[in-house]
């Protein structure tokens, strides 16, 4: 018995010290928005702008350890490989890659991923907006 309560009180001690480590969770300024018609604006920022563009909202739930840390981590990651709010400063060959990529993962199902769509069923995305977004995707080789 008294190794269980060792066991539990570990536990929680470092459930309770991984609440200390710090997180960047801010989101930078908006440099250009993506200019995209209104339907595919809305899509976007219902799917697609948590972990794509500086207009993430940070629920309380991603401010808990360990969920903090994975959450925090997909939007870096996100915004890495793209970021909507920035869009405008890519060059005609960084869009056109990036095109490429929208078409792809709407086409492989990749995105939103599971995890966020467990915490937000809504952003869950229809095979209508899936080809909406896509051939919004296709005039983004013109621009």
């Amino acid at each position: 018995m008294a190794r269980s309560k060792i066991v539990l009180i570990v536990i929680v001690g470092l459930f309770i010290i991984m609440q200390l480590i710090p997180l960047n969770q801010t989101n930078p300024p908006v440099i250009q928005d993506i200019a995209a018609p209104s339907e595919i604006d809305v899509i976007l920022k219902n799917s697609c702008y948590d972990c794509h563009s500086n207009e993430t909202k940070w629920p309380w739930y991603s401010r808990i350890a360990p969920g903090s840390f994975l959450i925090t981590r997909d939007v870096v990651e996100g915004r890495k490989h793209l970021n909507f709010s920035d869009f405008a400063d890519l060059d005609a060959f960084d869009s056109t890659d990036i095109a490429d990529e929208i078409i792809e993962v709407l086409e492989e199902g990749e995105m939103p991923i599971l995890p966020y769509l467990l915490l937000h069923p809504g952003a869950s995305l229809s095979d209508s907006q899936i080809t909406a977004l896509s051939e919004w995707a296709e005039t983004l080789y013109s621009e």
